[in-house]
């Protein structure tokens, strides 16, 4: 009997060496990047099935913008998901902060 342990798994690649400046919130946080799809057998990848569109995302704000500029994905720095009093952030149907306990 024989049992193969694998299939298809994401691997996120930086295509840049430097980041470049992230259009929804101007900071030089932005990196480029491409989503692949590999074939892995017991989870290591073995080749290449699916090359993916390269994107920007910016490590400052979340932010992801195709390489023309334009922002697909709004900013993460919401000031009503984060807590008041540690400035933590947290999903907005928390009536406590996981972070500091404090009611928000």
């Amino acid at each position: 009997m024989f049992f193969f342990v694998g299939g298809i798994q994401p691997k996120t690649i930086h295509l840049d060496e430097q980041p470049g400046i992230c259009p929804a919130c101007g900071l030089p946080q932005a990196r480029l990047k491409r989503v692949d799809h590999y074939l892995s057998a017991f989870f290591i990848p073995i080749f290449r099935v699916k090359k993916g569109e390269p994107f920007l995302q910016c490590a400052n704000c979340g932010a992801v913008a195709n390489t023309s500029g334009e922002v697909s994905q709004g900013i993460r720095s919401d000031s009503s998901r984060r807590c008041p009093h540690c400035g933590m952030p947290r999903k907005r149907d928390f009536r406590f902060c996981p972070y500091c306990g404090k009611p928000v």
